[in-house]
């Protein structure tokens, strides 16, 4: 960061506030103090009877791998909107009956993840700009070695090993970075 985003000046400075403990961007001429927080990621584990909709990625990173719609939240958007939309975004899906699922913290690259349990509308989905195939699979259909990222495959494992008993509680998780073998 170079200039204020308050005020425009180039007075900025990495220090601790009075009463804080963390190092932040402080603007000397305005004593804005700018907060660099986590970035929010949700979506939607859509559920048709015993499929699931995944995409498969038309974006970086992990170009051509699968996910659950899903991205980042927008300012003036409540979770479930973001994820909603997200999900038309991706996939042109309606979804209802959202029910919060996973939230997975991811520390080391400052991100959040929430995606919750929802029911598809319809069968009337297509690919958005993000997208290169939006496809509903089985269980035994998934493409494991091929999805995206690992919260994603957390979850859809959440998702089956809770279908044997009927219950779905919210999962809450941290993933560490993964070790360069992995």
């Amino acid at each position: 960061m170079n200039y204020c985003s308050h005020c425009g000046a180039d007075q900025l400075i990495t220090t601790i506030p009075p009463g804080d403990h963390h190092s932040r961007i402080v603007c000397q001429h305005c004593h804005t103090i700018h907060y660099q927080n986590p970035k929010i990621v949700t979506g939607c584990l859509p559920i048709w009877q015993d499929q699931v909709l995944l995409c498969k990625r038309a974006i970086e990173p992990r170009y051509g791998l699968w996910t659950l719609p899903a991205g980042f939240m927008e300012n003036a958007e409540s979770l479930e909107q973001a994820a909603q939309r997200e999900t038309l975004e991706e996939a042109h899906a309606q979804v209802a009956d959202l029910a919060l699922y996973t939230v997975t913290s991811l520390p080391h690259i400052h991100q959040v993840y929430i995606l919750f349990l929802a029911q598809l509308q319809n069968l009337n989905f297509r690919p958005g700009t993000e997208s290169l195939e939006v496809t509903l699979f089985t269980q035994s259909q998934i493409p494991w070695d091929q999805l995206a990222f690992k919260v994603i495959k957390n979850t859809l494992q959440h998702y089956y090993q809770d279908r044997l008993t009927g219950h779905f509680p919210v999962h809450v998780e941290e993933l560490q970075r993964p070790s360069p073998a992995q």
